[in-house]
């Protein structure tokens, strides 16, 4: 016998689906990539049954999970783009990175946790995103609203920056202020700040600057008050414990 699967049925699917990327986005946020499937089930309100019947790997999850945040940052660039002036929509663009970037999985503990990481389907949106971003910012440097001297690179710099700058702030508006004020610092001036191309962004000027992940050597957010973070994740502060026990 056939069993049929109905529009309801589809319908149920795609909304327990749904849930369990909305309550895993939310775990992976406050507690890591190390949280249980069976506790992402629970926040879900379905059975863990039905997380491996739409997930059959916590990696699966995971790439998912990344793939829809970024997808949606995608579909908010493109659409400042159809309804704002070029530099309008570059600089609300970035705004909404980084006023987004605190509810996002930790990239590095995704990256380091299987070698066969990065997957196709979250590669192809990390490369639309990456696209997305060189179009906006070249439409605002020919509309003359961004300085000509920075590349795609430089902005995501920038823009890393900036997240870590209002998480560390406990009062948002303040942190979105000193936000804005770097953001401003992309735009054109009489006088320039630095000269020439001997301050573009470096892997030894960012240490200089930002505390590092002892392990991978990835930017660390600021903490206001407690002892400085050591580690970017679960990922690599595990990994540099099992080098610690190693014989």
């Amino acid at each position: 016998m056939t069993t049929v699967i109905g529009a309801g049925d589809r319908s149920d699917a795609r909304r327990n689906r749904a849930r369990v990327l909305a309550a895993a986005a939310e775990a992976f946020a406050e507690r890591g990539l190390d949280v249980p499937l069976g506790d992402i089930a629970r926040r879900a309100g379905v059975g863990a049954g039905t997380v491996y019947r739409h997930f059959p790997s916590k990696n699966a999850l995971v790439e998912a999970v990344m793939t829809r945040q970024l997808a949606e940052l995608v579909a908010s660039g493109e659409r400042r783009t159809a309804r704002s002036a070029p530099t309008e929509a570059f600089f609300g663009f970035l705004l909404d990175v980084i006023g987004t970037s605190n509810s996002r999985v930790t990239v590095c503990d995704v990256m380091s946790a299987d070698a066969s990481w990065p997957r196709p389907l979250l590669t192809a949106t990390v490369a639309r995103l990456h696209q997305l971003l060189a179009a906006l910012l070249g439409a605002a440097q020919r509309a003359g609203g961004v300085r000509p001297d920075l590349d795609p690179d430089d902005v995501v710099a920038i823009t890393i920056g900036c997240a870590a700058m209002l998480t560390a702030r406990h009062d948002r508006a303040a942190g979105l202020a000193l936000v804005r004020l770097t953001l401003d610092g992309l735009r054109p001036s009489g006088t320039a700040v630095t000269e020439g191309r001997s301050f573009r962004d470096s892997r030894g000027l960012r240490a200089a600057v930002l505390p590092v992940c002892e392990d991978c050597g990835a930017a660390l957010t600021v903490r206001p008050t407690g002892r400085p973070a050591r580690y970017c994740g679960a990922a690599c502060r595990q990994r540099a414990r099992r080098r610690r026990l190693a014989p």
